[in-house]
């Protein structure tokens, strides 16, 4: 079983209501009707808004919704191409409410940055993290979480072994010093390849004022990679190697168990 991260921003957040009604009334029933069979688990997380000082680490603003997978939905060249007799629907203007330009618009995956959009980030990942650096075995008992997602990729012209190897033996022990970092662990991306991220990581925290003074007010030590494109942390450029996001712990649907009709009040 495959499991997949779709991490979504808005352009323009004047555009939230728009992609609310399309995803909660129109798409989670579409994407079901075409592929409930080889689904396990469909939720999704609204992203909480990014702690002040953030901006450095292009937080996306809107959601990111998970698909767990018995098995993959693509078929013939088309990444979208579903094999389904009949096709989903999408709001107008989609590639623009999104930021996705150029080929991007085809696939509707990750190719960098877009005129100071951030196109959605597409990526699958086993089931359970290849490397867990801290907190396993945490419980309930602990208390609520932040969690703070991570896309990684390397810059060109570092190769994957070169970038994993700073990352798992120099970086990753580093983050797990950071006051009040509370879980830590990391996936590396399989195939389908649908974007460059290498890596996708999670690091919770008690709070967003606590994910404040690990990150930005006290951070531990940390050691630069001599290809480092950024000089701070993460040392990689925002935006086009790395971008995050910030979640509650609960999903805010959970499309498969509970799909509720699209109501409005008077």
């Amino acid at each position: 079983m495959l499991r997949s991260y779709l991490i979504l921003n808005i352009t323009d957040f004047s555009n939230l209501p728009i992609l609310e009604r399309w995803l909660l009334q129109t798409h989670a029933a579409e994407t079901l009707s075409q592929l409930e069979p080889i689904l396990e688990r469909y939720v999704s997380y609204r992203a909480v808004p990014p702690p002040p000082s953030s901006e450095s680490f292009c937080p996306y603003n809107w959601r990111m919704t998970e698909h767990w997978w018995r098995e993959l939905p693509f078929r013939g060249a088309g990444l979208l191409d579903q094999g389904t007799s009949i096709a989903e629907r999408w709001p107008e203007n989609y590639t623009e409410l999104l930021g996705i330009g150029g080929d991007a618009a085809r696939t509707k995956t990750w190719q960098g940055s877009v005129d100071g959009g951030h196109p959605p980030v597409f990526a699958f990942v086993d089931y359970r993290p290849s490397e867990d650096f801290k907190g396993k075995g945490m419980t309930m008992d602990a208390g609520p979480s932040i969690r703070w997602l991570n896309a990684v990729k390397y810059p060109a012209g570092v190769s994957l072994e070169e970038g994993e190897r700073w990352y798992l033996e120099v970086h990753a022990p580093e983050v797990c010093r950071q006051p009040g970092l509370k879980r830590f662990f990391s996936s590396k991306t399989v195939e389908p390849r649908t974007s460059p991220f290498v890596r996708i990581s999670e690091l919770w925290y008690d709070s967003t004022n606590a994910w404040r003074n690990a990150v930005i007010d006290s951070p531990p030590p940390y050691t630069a990679p001599p290809w480092a494109r950024d000089a701070r942390y993460p040392f990689l450029q925002p935006g086009i190697d790395f971008v995050s996001q910030f979640l509650l712990e609960a999903p805010t649907d959970d499309f498969k168990r509970a799909l509720r009709p699209y109501l409005t009040t008077s």
